[in-house]
């Protein structure tokens, strides 16, 4: 499972130029499924991303969470972070999980996220949606767990 995390002052999706999800400061999240992911996967992820510390304390350190800053989260499924890029100048997406586990999986860890913090907003599986953002900092960070 992979989570690409943004914070922001404010985020946005939207499909077909209407606005399904969106956060004023915050976490925007992007999320990827690989093939072995599980509910155990979802819950190491949903730890390490509610407790993630990337958000400034009074003596401006990187000491706070999305949950001490009370800070918004927008999940946005994006199957393209699992591709291999590893060879060649196309991406494949074999270490992608299939629509329909991933699908799942993304349902499953918006479950997750909402019974230890609070209802996240939400991108569309599937969809060609539009997200649009302020990055704060900018910081960006790749999570990963296994």
């Amino acid at each position: 499972m992979i989570c690409l995390l943004q914070r922001v002052t404010q985020g946005r999706v939207e499909v077909a130029g209407e606005t399904i999800g969106s956060i004023s400061t915050g976490l925007v999240v992007l999320v990827g499924f690989q093939p072995a992911d599980n509910a155990e996967t979802i819950a190491k992820m949903t730890h390490k991303l509610l407790h993630y510390r990337v958000f400034a304390d009074e003596k401006d350190k990187m000491n706070l969470n999305v949950q001490q800053a009370n800070g918004e989260l927008l999940l946005v499924p994006q199957f393209t972070l699992a591709a291999d890029t590893r060879s060649g100048l196309r991406p494949s997406f074999s270490s992608s999980a299939p629509p329909n586990q991933a699908s799942a999986l993304f349902d499953d860890f918006v479950a997750c996220v909402k019974t230890r913090y609070r209802s996240p907003q939400c991108g569309r599986f599937g969809a060609d949606m539009q997200v649009s953002l302020t990055n704060n900092g900018p910081v960006t960070f790749w999570l990963e767990v296994a």
